[in-house]
């Protein structure tokens, strides 16, 4: 029997989080719009449901940067088992309704996977300076890909509504976020956003 390496996981209460995780094979998968739109709908949903803060979010063709913070001290495992279920299962539904192609390439000895196993990738986030850095990071993530020629121009983004906040503005809920711990001001985040 293969014996697998499990990556320990140290949920830190009100601790930032940087999470990725990636779709089956690294498919292009959210290339499909209703796709990446589902993804956003149920983050949405997820978010309500288990309490925790978005601080940013993109949705790449094949994989999925998040960065949140636990309000309730809990662990972000069953959130995120949440949310990753909730898509998976729309989708691969969807993708059987329609006898899709893409359910072959998909294929695993359990059925369909939409999701690459394992828990992708999970951090904490130590302080102000690495925060900010990581949501450039994340916003930044389309235009050094060649999808977008500027942040706020990739749809399945919180970009957007980080330039809303930071010019005092409300975002739509669709990409809204939740405020930045701590007293930091929005004027901090200077030369970390494309658009200044």
């Amino acid at each position: 029997m293969e014996r697998r390496k499990r990556l320990k996981r140290f949920d830190n209460p009100h601790t930032a989080r940087f999470l990725t995780f990636s779709c089956q094979l690294r498919l292009p998968l959210f290339k499909n719009p209703a796709i990446a739109d589902l993804f956003i709908e149920r983050l949405a949903a997820c978010r309500a449901e288990y309490g925790f803060a978005l601080l940013a979010f993109v949705v790449m063709p094949e994989h999925v940067h998040l960065i949140v913070r636990p309000i309730r001290g809990e662990s972000m495992v069953p959130a995120l088992k949440g949310l990753k279920l909730s898509v998976g299962r729309r989708v691969i539904a969807r993708w059987r309704s329609l006898d899709a192609p893409i359910l072959a390439r998909l294929a695993t000895s359990t059925g369909p996977r939409f999701w690459l196993k394992g828990g992708g990738f999970d951090r904490n986030i130590r302080d102000a300076e690495e925060l900010a850095r990581e949501v450039h990071y994340v916003h930044q993530n389309p235009v050094e890909r060649g999808l977008v020629a500027h942040a706020t121009a990739w749809r399945w983004s919180s970009a957007n509504a980080w330039l809303a906040r930071h010019r005092g503005e409300r975002a739509s809920s669709f990409e809204s976020i939740d405020p930045m711990p701590g007293p930091t001001s929005w004027n901090a985040w200077r030369g970390f956003m494309e658009w200044e």
